[in-house]
């Protein structure tokens, strides 16, 4: 089963949803926790404590003689309490109400003795009889409370009413917590997002300065600030660059040392030819030369497909193609151009143009004349697809192709030319360039190569 949702991908954004996640989770289980604890209270002092209270007057007005109950009601008659024995045993006109009935239960588990006790109604207090709490915010307010009014029968028959006023929990409570979560949600969210952001920069600005290296060792070092850990990484960094610009900065000596130590002895050797005089063995050994100073070439090249020190430039592309076209049609090739690009391609006007001129000369030398290049721009990537008309390559070697000096048997046999570096120079000149290429099959038999490269 596909997951419908996967979350975001960036670490920021995983890590402000962990934070929202635990936080909204903490927040709701510390509201529940103080409304759960709100109505323990509350049914405390409207079951508990009220009960208690009237529980001890009825008590105590049992024991107490008939004709001594009227000055002690006048004594316990106060607020918030109501107490009078002037009427009549009541029957309720309708359902008491659930506050009534609760209030009942817990007033005949508070009685020492088992009076027959009656809950008549319950319902919020008169607004303008009620007591009210001062705030130190904003006028007062009315304490929310339930009007309850319950009889006990003494033991002697006489009816005792009595009328209270009992907290209520509190309706705006619920919207109250939620509004506090709300606020606190907004602001850690602002805050946390402002702290992830700040520690996940560094590694965006790491990604960019990795990306780049790939295209220009000469960009500019990471500054070294920030935290102790974000300055240690952006110092490696700026180390590793170094290193390699000395390692290429020395490859590169090295290579033009090794082309001059090989060509000084191939060029001995034609002097030395001109001293032959059997013709035939002559042009043996000049064949083999030749290669040989194709093969240097071609290796040299290779090694310096990104490392070259030409400068990049902004390049017509069709410019490019047109000039590329025209040598392979001096070479005998048949390429048709389809498609066209008018952005500019910044890159290495040599180094692509051997690219180019490789891909085109693999294909007719093992496709044949005709070759389709088509050209289209596929959002900020230009791609160049190159088909021919030969017998292809089998899926299981098109990796293979591009390694250094690897020709397939069936297709690439000494006697076609090439020294098995065309490929390899193409790719490794392509993902100088941020761009790569890939083999896939032409419909109708054949190769097609895809040359992918970056817009700017």
């Amino acid at each position: 089963m596909k997951r419908w949702w996967r979350g975001p991908k960036t670490l920021l954004g995983q890590l402000v949803l962990a934070l929202m996640i635990g936080l909204i989770v903490a927040n709701l289980a510390g509201m529940w926790l103080v409304m759960q604890d709100r109505l323990r209270y509350t049914r405390f002092i409207r079951g508990e404590y009220a009960a208690q209270r009237i529980a001890d007057i009825v008590s105590v007005l049992n024991e107490t003689p008939a004709g001594e109950r009227d000055r002690l009601v006048r004594v316990l008659d106060a607020p918030p309490t109501h107490l009078t024995m002037a009427e009549p045993w009541k029957t309720p006109a309708g359902t008491p109400g659930d506050d009534a009935e609760a209030f009942a239960d817990v007033l005949r588990d508070k009685l020492s003795t088992p009076f027959q006790v009656l809950s008549l109604k319950s319902a919020p207090y008169d607004h303008h009889r009620r007591p009210r709490m001062t705030e130190r915010d904003g006028p007062p307010k009315p304490m929310p409370l339930v009007f309850v009014q319950t009889q006990a029968r003494l033991g002697d028959g006489t009816v005792a009413t009595f009328s209270f006023a009992i907290p209520q929990s509190s309706r705006q409570d619920p919207y109250r917590l939620l509004g506090w979560l709300l606020l606190v949600g907004a602001a850690v969210s602002v805050l946390s997002f402002w702290a992830v952001r700040r520690l996940t920069r560094p590694l965006a600005m790491f990604s960019a300065a990795a990306t780049g290296l790939a295209k220009n060792l000469d960009q500019p070092p990471l500054q070294e600030t920030g935290p102790q850990e974000v300055a240690d990484a952006a110092r490696a960094f700026n180390a590793m660059q170094r290193e390699l610009k000395r390692y290429l900065e020395t490859r590169a000596q090295t290579l033009a040392g090794v082309s001059h130590d090989l060509r000084l002895p191939i060029t001995r050797v034609r002097l030395r030819l001109e001293k032959l005089a059997d013709a035939k063995l002559k042009g043996d050994i000049e064949h083999d030369l030749l290669e040989m100073d194709e093969m240097i070439d071609n290796t040299l090249a290779f090694l310096r497909a990104d490392a070259s020190s030409e400068k990049a430039v902004k390049i017509n592309v069709a410019a490019l193609l047109d000039g590329v076209i025209e040598d392979m049609e001096a070479l005998g090739a048949e390429p048709v151009l389809n498609g066209d690009t008018r952005r500019p391609l910044t890159g290495r006007p040599l180094a692509l143009r051997r690219c180019l001129s490789n891909l085109l000369d693999n294909a007719r030398r093992y496709g044949g004349p005709q070759i389709d290049v088509d050209v289209s721009e596929q959002g900020d990537t230009l791609e160049i697809r190159i088909s021919d008309h030969g017998p292809g390559i089998p899926e299981a070697d098109r990796e293979r192709v591009f390694e250094p000096y690897v020709r397939l048997e069936a297709s690439r046999a000494r006697h076609t030319g090439g020294s098995g570096l065309g490929l390899a120079i193409a790719r490794a000149t392509a993902r100088s360039h941020g761009g790569e290429i890939r083999l896939t099959d032409r419909h109708g038999g054949g190769l097609v190569v895809v040359l992918t490269l970056p817009l700017t």
